[in-house]
C-alpha cells in the first residue's frame, strides 16, 4: 500500500495473498453488499480513471470490471491486444510507469507469467489488478466467495467439490477458501493435471492458520458426500493447451454429472464460465436446478465492484504520509 499526493491508497491485487485475511473478508462482504443492493449510493471512484487491458478473450471479467467501474463512477480506457507498446519491446515496468501518470488502476489479463503484472505494479501511482494470469485468478475466487456468502449466508464451515483441471481458477479458489475457518476444499484434479505444488503448500500453510482443510487426489473414488457446493470449470483453460494429445481420455472421469448429487442432493453447481456442455459438465447440471454458475457470473460484477473499491479508496492517513 502507498498514498499518492491526492491522499489516496493505492493497492495492488495481483494475487489473493496480496490480501491479509480481514481485506479478504471485507471485500467479499462488500461483493454480497452490491450483489443484495445494500451497498449504498456513494461513487467512490468518481473523477478517477481507469485502464482495462485485455491481452486474452474475456466475456464476464473484461464486462465486469468495465461496467463496475462505471458504476462507481469512473471513466474508463480500453486496450486491446495489440495496443500498447508492449508488442514492440517496451518493458513492463516501463509501461507501468508511463500508464501510472494517466491512470488511477489498471485491471489486466495477460494469461501469462504473474512477474508480467508485478512489473506494471512496480510503481505506486496506479493500482493494479490480476485479471486473470496463467498461476492465478484472484478476481474468480472473490467472485466465487461472493457467491456462496450470499447464497448460503456465510463461507465458514462449507464443503466445496472441486473437480477438474487444477488451473489458475482452482489455485485462486484454493488460496482463498483456505483463509476462511472450518472451509474445507476438496479437489479431484486429473493425473498430471493437479494443482501447483507450491500453491497447494502456500494453501495448506493458510489453513493451518485458521482452521480450514485442503485436499487432493487424482481419482474419482471414495467421494465421502455431503458437500455444499461441487465445482468445475472447463477442460480448456484460456490461453493454454495441452501437451498431451490424448488428454481427453485422462479428464473423461472428472465430467460433472448427476451422479454426483447422490450423496449431497442439496449442493448447488458452480461453473467460472464458459461452458461446455458434454465435456466438464452435461447439460443436465448446467441448466438444471442445482446450478447457480449464473448468478455467478452476474456476482462478477458485484465482486470486481468491491475489488475497485479496495484497491483506491480514500486514505485514512495524512496526506504527509508517502
Amino acid at each position: 500500500m502507498d498514498v499518492r499526493t491526492d491522499g489516496r491508497r493505492v493497492r495492488h491485487l495481483v494475487s489473493i495473498d496480496d490480501l491479509t485475511d480481514p481485506e479478504l473478508h471485507d471485500v467479499v462482504r462488500r461483493g454480497a453488499e452490491f450483489s443484495a443492493g445494500i451497498a449504498g449510493p456513494a461513487r467512490p471512484l468518481d473523477g478517477l480513471v481507469a485502464g482495462v487491458y485485455f491481452a486474452k478473450t474475456s466475456t464476464r471479467t473484461r464486462t465486469a470490471f468495465s461496467s463496475g467501474a462505471l458504476r462507481l463512477g469512473a471513466s474508463l480506457i480500453a486496450y486491446g491486444p495489440g495496443d500498447l507498446q508492449l508488442n514492440t519491446g517496451e518493458t513492463t515496468e516501463d509501461t507501468g510507469r508511463v500508464l501510472s501518470g494517466m491512470l488511477d488502476v489498471l485491471v489486466a489479463r495477460t494469461a501469462g507469467p504473474e512477474a508480467e503484472l508485478r512489473g506494471w505494479a512496480s510503481q505506486h501511482r496506479m493500482a493494479v489488478v490480476n485479471a486473470m494470469s496463467a498461476q492465478e485468478h484472484p478476481t474468480q475466487a472473490l467472485t466465487d466467495l461472493t457467491t456462496l456468502l450470499r447464497h448460503f449466508g456465510r463461507i465458514e464451515g462449507l464443503r466445496v467439490l472441486y473437480v477438474g483441471e487444477g488451473n489458475n481458477t482452482a489455485a485462486a479458489l484454493a488460496l482463498a477458501l483456505a483463509r476462511y475457518p472450518a472451509a474445507d476444499l476438496e479437489l479431484r484434479t486429473p493425473p498430471g493435471y493437479g494443482l501447483d505444488p507450491g500453491v497447494l503448500e502456500r494453501a495448506r500453510a493458510h489453513a493451518a492458520r485458521t482452521g480450514a482443510r485442503i485436499t487432493e487426489r487424482h481419482d474419482m473414488a471414495a467421494l465421502d458426500g455431503s458437500y455444499d457446493v461441487v465445482y468445475t470449470t472447463r477442460w480448456q483453460t484460456t490461453g493454454t493447451s495441452k501437451p498431451d494429445p490424448d488428454w481427453r481420455e485422462i479428464f473423461a472421469p472428472f465430467q460433472v454429472t448427476r451422479d454426483l448429487w447422490r450423496t449431497s442432493p442439496r449442493a448447488v453447481f458452480m461453473h467460472d464460465l464458459p461452458a461446455h456442455r458434454g465435456e466438464e459438465v452435461t447439460a443436465e447440471i448446467l441448466d438444471g436446478p442445482m446450478s447457480i454458475a449464473f448468478a455467478q457470473a452476474t456476482n462478477k460484477m458485484h465482486s470486481a465492484m468491491a475489488v475497485l473499491e479496495h484497491v483506491h479508496t480514500p486514505a485514512l492517513v495524512p496526506l504527509a504520509v508517502r
